[in-house]
């Protein structure tokens, strides 16, 4: 497994598919690995280049002392893409992921030639609500909040099947300094004037059952950027890449063949 020491922090990644494709990058949500991203990678069209990293405090990536800022975090994903020498890629950002999204978009119009903005917002919840969930985690770790987040997560139909546990394991196997290092950041951040200066393409993707970023926070968000396009998933929440990756790998390639990247 590749590692790289960037920003100062050491970063894991990983790169499926062809090294000489298009470019699509993902960045996943908080309590979760680059993992996330599996269940579709069968679903998507040969020849791309598909980036995948852990960012800092999940998975095999360092866990530097809480707090995280939302700023080192896109510089993180912006000095991996340098590292990688990565132009005009396709972003594809859910959740936390999708706050790093609109910040190196807004930053690095070079790196970035088209977002995909998944079960996010400009901005998620309250800094009271992420404190809650910060003073929970220091207290009794990320177990105290699994059962609820994975409501928060998942629909009723995949909260009662055999999926679940291995979900639920991935979160709670993350760091809780990593968990609180980046709920401070998403506690700390509000995209809503940045984003709604950006012009290119953006494509929204909102689960019916989403419980962490509902369908109209979701799209409230995308149309503050031009031309974007928006679309709901039913019967799916947070992660629907994880409870419908067939549907969801289509829309991403429908999406990379309406901006010409394959």
């Amino acid at each position: 497994m590749p590692f790289a020491d960037l920003n100062g922090v050491t970063l894991h990644y990983r790169e499926d598919g062809d090294p000489s494709g298009a470019p699509l990058v993902f960045a996943n949500s908080l309590g979760t690995d680059l993992r996330l991203w599996d269940p579709i990678l069968p679903h998507l069209p040969d020849g791309l280049r598909l980036i995948r990293y852990d960012k800092r405090g999940h998975g095999q990536s360092a866990v530097p002392p809480a707090p995280y800022s939302m700023g080192v975090l896109v510089r993180d994903a912006e000095a991996l893409l340098d590292h990688l020498g990565v132009r005009e890629c396709v972003f594809v950002g859910l959740s936390i992921g999708g706050l790093i999204a609109q910040g190196l978009a807004v930053k690095r119009l070079d790196q970035i030639r088209a977002v995909v903005l998944s079960n996010t917002a400009a901005k998620i919840g309250t800094p009271q609500m992420w404190q809650d969930r910060i003073d929970a985690v220091r207290a009794g770790g990320i177990e105290a909040l699994a059962d609820a987040v994975m409501e928060r997560w998942f629909s009723r139909d995949f909260l009662t099947s055999d999926a679940l546990p291995f979900w639920r394991d991935m979160l709670t196997g993350q760091p809780d300094e990593g968990y609180i290092g980046c709920s401070a950041a998403i506690s700390g951040t509000d995209f809503y004037t940045p984003t709604s200066g950006l012009r290119l393409p953006c494509l929204g993707i909102a689960g019916s059952e989403d419980g962490a970023t509902p369908p109209d926070l979701v799209r409230e968000t995308v149309d503050l950027v031009p031309g974007s396009r928006f679309e709901l998933m039913r019967r799916v929440g947070h992660l629907p890449c994880v409870e419908a990756p067939a549907a969801y790998a289509d829309l991403l390639t429908g999406f990379l063949r309406e901006t010409g990247h394959i």
